[in-house]
């Protein structure tokens, strides 16, 4: 730094103005222009220095091509809602989870991951061979390197996807913007057949083993009714409720009677007799109609008929006290019908998607713009780098000989000046030591 800057800054004032404090604007003001020479000296530098930067900084260039990815989510969207009309609505909520996952497959999105993807920088990084062309010794290198100077964006309203690269030999870009278009197209060719014909094998497989569990699980719900017949065990229920409290009434009707001729007539009377008779004949009915409580037979303890042990092949319906314990299993074997049931009719929509998909065109890439070789660089900007380096360095500059003035009009007892001064004679005295350490060891 020029000798200038260590000397203070005198100005004289009249002794009525020195009087008043002058605010700092205009005191930090009067100090730089004192200095202006310096700061000029260090502008023209500076200006120099960015200007040097700025045209040494190496001009890149930028390819723009822009494409629009297929859309085939209408003609799926559409397929599903006709399927959930022909069902009834009552699975149009899975129809159109279905139908989401299946058809928004092609959104623009997907293509921006797919143009993102290891896969096509990959193919980029061979087909140009970028590690020798930006000299990077790795090929992850080459592929960060690509990612940074690609920019790829789709439009949320049109779904146009954008594709920009940059790059410091204009006809390289412009390759690079057109090998993402046609990696992209490649891609989607070698994906897209087989990626329909599996789907279309996958769900033809899974249908035939859901077909086959819902035939298993029908079957068993058949001779699960067909052994303890439960037909429809709710209703059953509330029907053997109502039946057993309309008998039991009627046996403690009968009951009364009995009680009240043996009273009348005796124990000999023939009244009487025919009473008693009745009366037990209810109360075997009712006595039949509850059932006992023992745990319910295997599978293995069955008659000849192929009735259940405990269960008279006459009757209509299962003892009382045994509901409970039909009503778990019977509710088990009925849900997962239900749910095989379901599963087969989602199924059978989507093998009729699958089926038209596969059966449509491979989708391919249709372009808007093609990329073009750059005329104009779009980096860097050199005037506004030059500009924004010298005015830094004024500021730096300026920011320095405000503090050095500030530095020199602090008192030699301000506490800040001796712990600097005291900083500096430890530096001093360390950098000392270690002088003659080197020239001892020398």
């Amino acid at each position: 730094m020029d000798m200038e800057l260590l000397e203070p800054v005198t100005t004289e004032l009249p002794d009525c103005v020195a009087r008043q404090q002058p605010p700092n604007w205009v005191v930090n003001a009067n100090v730089l222009w004192d200095r202006r020479r310096t700061l000029a000296r260090v502008t023209a530098a500076a200006l120099v220095v960015s200007l040097t930067i700025a045209f040494t900084i190496p001009k890149r260039y930028t390819s723009t091509g822009r494409i629009m990815p297929p859309d085939n989510s209408g003609s799926t969207m559409a397929m599903f809602a006709a399927l959930s009309g022909r069902s009834g609505g009552e699975f149009s909520g899975l129809s159109n989870l279905a139908g989401s996952l299946l058809g928004g497959r092609n959104s623009s999105a997907l293509f921006v991951d797919l143009l993102k993807s290891s896969t096509i920088s990959g193919a980029l990084i061979d087909r140009f061979r970028l590690q020798q062309a930006w000299h990077k010794r790795y090929r992850v290198d080459a592929a960060k390197y690509l990612a940074r100077h690609s920019t790829i964006v789709d439009d949320k309203r049109s779904g146009v996807i954008t594709v920009e690269v940059q790059d410091t030999n204009p006809q390289r870009a412009r390759d690079l913007a057109q090998g993402y278009l046609d990696e992209l197209n490649m891609l989607l060719n070698r994906t897209s057949i087989s990626a329909a014909h599996q789907e279309r094998i996958f769900i033809e497989r899974r249908l035939k083993g859901v077909e086959a569990d819902l035939e298993q699980a029908q079957t068993a719900l058949s001779d699960y009714s067909s052994t303890h017949t439960t037909i429809d065990l709710p209703n059953q229920t509330r029907a053997m409720v109502d039946a057993a409290a309309r008998l039991q009434a009627e046996q403690i009707a009968a009951q009364s009677e009995v009680d009240s001729l043996r009273l009348i007539y005796g124990d000999t009377n023939v009244r009487l007799r025919a009473a008693e008779a009745r009366a037990a004949e209810l109360q075997h009915q009712l006595t039949k109609m509850s059932g006992t409580s023992a745990p319910l037979p295997k599978d293995d303890d069955k008659n000849s008929d192929g009735t259940s042990a405990d269960v008279d092949s006459g009757d209509l319906y299962p003892p009382l006290r045994q509901l409970p314990r039909l009503a778990v299993p019977y509710a088990n074997l009925y849900r997962r019908v239900r749910v095989e049931e379901t599963i087969y009719e989602l199924l059978t929509q989507q093998y009729e998607v699958a089926r038209i998909q596969e059966a449509k065109d491979v989708p391919v890439v249709s372009v808007i713009d093609m990329p073009g070789i750059p005329e104009k660089k779009s980096f860097p900007p050199r005037l506004l780098v030059a500009l924004i380096l010298t005015i830094f360095a004024i500021a730096v500059t300026a920011a320095t000989l405000l503090f050095l003035h500030r530095w020199q009009l602090v008192s030699n007892s301000d506490p800040r000046k001796v712990l600097a001064r005291r900083i500096e004679d430890s530096i001093g005295d360390s950098l000392q030591q270690l002088r003659k350490r080197v020239g001892g060891a020398r």
